[in-house]
């Protein structure tokens, strides 16, 4: 019999899975309702644009009107709204409608992964605070085991529409569950909203967070178009899409358990560089690969194993955020998402501009190598405030 401290985490993680499974399938989807509603696929990769950029907008804004109120009720607000979005997005006409839902399905992306971060590493040690973040982001690289393949495979075959409902339906499920399951504390009666909001005048705060904004986006200006580019230059059977985005989930849930035990092991700057330096190493691979789609079904694994870099970033971001640890944690999941816009966004002028499908991974390894410098630059403003990170930590 589980004890209910762990059944409310596997429900907080449900509604992970559920806004995993939204967020990476609508770019395994993106060929199909593309194809459907008549678009190219760069101009489709603003739909997944869409999404990103109502996370980075609902994260500050969901995290102050969200300050008072009692933790299970927010998150379980949070998914429900996520939920009813997604299925408004299978069920809508046109692109204008498609490109709207997803937007306010993104509002709460990151509240409700940055509180359920936060609760599951309260219920852990604090040495052992990074494999209570994993829990949740579990549930996350999970989806991409599981529910992306699932909705890319309901996208091939009986339409793209119920690659949306599939994760609102589970959403609404995650919501009930929260209710039921997560503990019953009071609300911050003495909270002030806007004080949360002195995070973002946090130098170490922004400059973590410009790290996941910055070098995140190359693994998304890959991912976005694997499943267009495996098409396109490929030949592959019907089942190769939906094995490369599962190869991609385990990849990533691979990651997100190694990077956990790395970050408490080597720290939190160290373990960032080697995972940035490996992410650079995986979408140039990742750009090699393209016209071969097993070798495309490889490369997915391989880029997923790079994914788990949001694990140091959250430790580091409990480390530096004060009393504001709810804006924070939302705006780290803001800052991926950033990446999220930022990435297929660069890719798609890449290939608008005639530059072929390798072009993605060309346009990934500089926006690795970019996020690294963001390291790099966090990492000066660590030393110059505290002494505890020597040189050799580091390199």
């Amino acid at each position: 019999m589980l004890d209910p401290k762990t059944l409310a985490v596997l429900a907080m993680a449900l509604g992970a899975f559920a806004i995993g499974t939204s967020e990476f399938a609508a770019m395994g989807l993106l060929p199909f309702f593309a194809r459907d509603l008549g678009i190219s696929e760069p101009q489709a990769g603003h739909v997944v644009s869409a999404y990103a950029i109502g996370v980075v907008i609902g994260a500050p804004l969901t995290s102050v009107l969200g300050a008072r109120l009692p933790r299970r009720r927010y998150l379980a607000a949070l998914i429900a709204w996520f939920g009813v979005m997604n299925l408004a997005a299978a069920a809508l006409p046109g692109l204008a409608a498609l490109t709207a839902t997803r937007f306010l399905a993104g509002l709460p992306h990151g509240g409700f992964l940055g509180v359920a971060m936060l609760m599951a590493a309260d219920a852990m040690p604090p040495e052992k605070r990074a494999r209570g973040t994993a829990q949740i982001l579990l549930g996350l690289t999970v989806a991409n085991i599981a529910g992306v393949p699932l909705a890319g495979a309901m996208g091939q075959g009986i339409g793209w529409r119920w690659g949306f409902a599939l994760p609102g339906v589970l959403a609404l499920l995650a919501a009930l569950l929260i209710l039921r399951l997560a503990p019953r504390g009071r609300g911050h009666s003495g909270a002030r909203p806007f004080s949360e909001l002195a995070a973002l005048r946090n130098p170490a705060v922004l400059l973590t967070l410009a790290v996941g904004a910055i070098g995140f986006g190359g693994m998304f200006a890959v991912y976005s178009y694997l499943s267009a580019a495996m098409l396109a230059t490929g030949s592959p059977p019907s089942w190769a899409v939906p094995v490369a985005l599962s190869m991609f989930g385990v990849g990533s849930t691979i990651s997100s358990i190694v990077l956990a035990r790395l970050t408490e092991r080597w720290g939190i700057f160290p373990t960032a560089l080697r995972s940035m330096l490996f992410m650079a190493a995986t979408q140039g691979i990742a750009s090699l690969a393209v016209g071969d789609w097993r070798a495309m079904i490889a490369s997915a694994f391989l880029l997923g194993l790079g994914s788990g870099m949001v694990i140091p970033l959250q430790s580091r971001l409990m480390d530096v955020a004060g009393e504001a640890q709810s804006m924070a944690a939302a705006m780290n999941h803001a800052a991926f998402n950033a990446a999220n816009a930022l990435g297929p966004w660069l890719a798609g002028l890449a290939l608008s501009a005639g530059w072929g499908w390798r072009s993605s991974g060309v346009v990934g390894m500089g926006l690795s190598f970019a996020g690294i410098a963001a390291l790099l630059a966090a990492w000066a403003h660590a030393r110059r405030t505290s002494r505890s990170a020597p040189l050799a930590e580091i390199c």
